[in-house]
C-alpha cells in the first residue's frame, strides 16, 4: 500500500501539540495594523487552537501528525 501524502497547505500552516489538539497562528496580523488597536496586536500574538469542528476537517489531511 503507497503511503498517504499530506495536504501541502496544512503542512505549512498547522501543528499537533502533544495533547493531539492542532495549534495555528492567530489570524488578522498579515497586514493593517495601523488601523488595528494596540490591544488587538498584544491579544493576536503567538498561537491558538483549532475548534472541534474545525479539527474534524483538518485532521485527515494530515495523516502521520498524530
Amino acid at each position: 500500500m503507497p503511503k498517504m501524502k499530506t495536504k501541502s497547505s496544512c503542512k505549512k500552516r498547522f501543528k499537533v501539540s502533544g495533547s493531539g489538539k492542532i495549534i495555528r497562528a492567530q489570524a488578522g496580523k498579515q497586514h493593517g495594523m495601523i488601523k488595528r488597536t494596540n490591544k488587538f496586536i498584544r491579544d493576536a500574538r503567538g498561537t491558538t487552537t483549532l475548534s472541534k469542528a474545525d479539527e474534524k476537517i483538518i485532521k485527515p489531511m494530515m495523516p502521520y501528525s498524530r
